[in-house]
């Protein structure tokens, strides 16, 4: 609390009134109920904090889809080093998938994270998986009449 009216006298506060935010000094009742996301008289600040979709909110898909994120990059933490130890085809197409699931996912959140209005992130998820799908078919094109992906980033490295 002293940390909050320090700062409140540093941003210019009069009377426990901050300048720049026009509302009161936070008090400790405020935060709780900010916290348990009940309305609290007097503050007019933004009190919905939402973390992840609320579609998954309480499903045992989010669950799911949490684990094989993991799985996804500790996947992709093998493959590294397996494809440049092994070249191949197969770690050619491994990593292409792999790859291109997870950027798709960590773009995804991205989008669910900053797009808010559903018409926009409908058009941006849309947009997404239309990008995963040309990467994901650009990279099999890349491995199937050039070199591949293993033996482009070993001739990379040689630069």
């Amino acid at each position: 609390m002293a940390s909050i009216w320090r700062l409140s006298v540093l941003c210019g506060a009069q009377r426990g009134r901050a300048l720049f935010l026009r509302t009161p000094v936070v008090r400790p009742a405020q935060i709780s109920a900010f916290l348990q996301d009940q309305p609290t008289p007097g503050w007019c600040g933004i009190q919905h904090v939402h973390l992840s979709p609320s579609r998954h909110s309480g499903s045992k898909a989010a669950s799911l889809h949490w684990t094989g994120e993991r799985v996804v990059s500790v996947l992709l933490l093998g493959l590294l080093p397996a494809a440049y130890l092994n070249p191949s085809s197969t770690m050619d197409y491994s990593l292409a998938a792999v790859l291109t699931l997870h950027s798709h996912w960590g773009l995804g959140q991205v989008v669910t994270d900053y797009v808010h209005k559903d018409a926009v992130q409908k058009a941006a998820k849309a947009g997404l998986l239309a990008l995963s799908a040309f990467t994901f078919a650009g990279l099999c094109y890349f491995n199937y009449h050039d070199v591949g992906i293993c033996k482009a980033v070993a001739m990379l490295w040689k630069l």
